[in-house]
């Protein structure tokens, strides 16, 4: 089946292919073994260089392999984390057809320092609660987690929490149906050693950083949260309305 690329649009053709192969690998609609060059050049109605340039950009990211003598393969295991305004990682999961879970580790009060109380906009040494947790898909760990809940205004959280694994549907039980992402910030760290232990990397690979803050309908932040997740397994993708 050949492909439409849009030439006037001033995307570099090989950026538009390696676009739409990398949404169908996300999606799980391309697995296995990726067709030669020759194909994909009729696939799109391009010439086998520009196709080249496309499946760089994909090895690059961490999308395929190539293995010397057997071809092109999708790296199957590799998750899009794609951040809006009102997602979370396990709408992104639930989109890719894994199955999503989460396995709290441990939770308790704590004050807020001074980073977390500026974040959820209350003062500094004001109690927080705090739950450690991994991230599942499929049942394999692909995150690790921290996140923080003000209080009193979530006074009896972890208890839902627990029960319904889901930090959205805990949400509802205070009367917060929806809730936007207000703000996001992603750097690469080195895990420490729970953290690479709990991803199963080493300590010396990094990570992908990411924090969150939550807020109600009201402005009011509801949630600080950090997730690292290992560089290897997870993409993360902005979406234009996450901007």
């Amino acid at each position: 089946m050949t492909a439409r690329i849009t030439r006037p649009t001033g995307i570099p053709l090989w950026m538009q292919i390696e676009t739409t192969l990398s949404r169908e690998i996300l999606s799980r609609k391309l697995t296995g073994r990726l067709p030669n060059e020759q194909a994909l050049a009729e696939r799109f109605s391009v010439n086998r260089h520009t196709v080249r340039q496309a499946i760089q950009s994909l090895q690059q990211k961490g999308l395929i392999r190539i293995e010397r003598g057997r071809g092109t393969f999708v790296q199957e295991e590799m998750i899009a984390y794609r951040l809006g305004k009102s997602s979370r990682f396990s709408h992104s999961l639930s989109d890719q057809h894994l199955v999503s879970d989460v396995d709290i580790q441990s939770s308790h009060f704590e004050p807020a320092s001074e980073p977390v109380a500026n974040l959820l906009q209350i003062a500094p040494g004001n109690p927080v609660l705090r739950v450690e947790s991994l991230d599942l898909a499929d049942g394999k760990v692909v995150s690790v987690c921290t996140q923080y809940f003000p209080l009193p205004r979530f006074d009896g959280f972890i208890d839902i929490y627990r029960a319904s694994r889901s930090t959205s549907d805990a949400f509802k039980n205070f009367g917060i149906a929806s809730f936007q992402r207000v703000l996001s910030r992603i750097s690469a760290r080195l895990p420490n050693p729970e953290v690479a232990a709990a991803l199963r990397q080493g300590k010396q690979q990094p990570v992908l950083y990411i924090e969150s803050v939550y807020a109600d309908t009201n402005g009011a932040p509801i949630e600080y949260g950090i997730t690292r997740f290992s560089g290897d397994s997870v993409q993360i993708e902005v979406l234009p309305e996450g901007l």
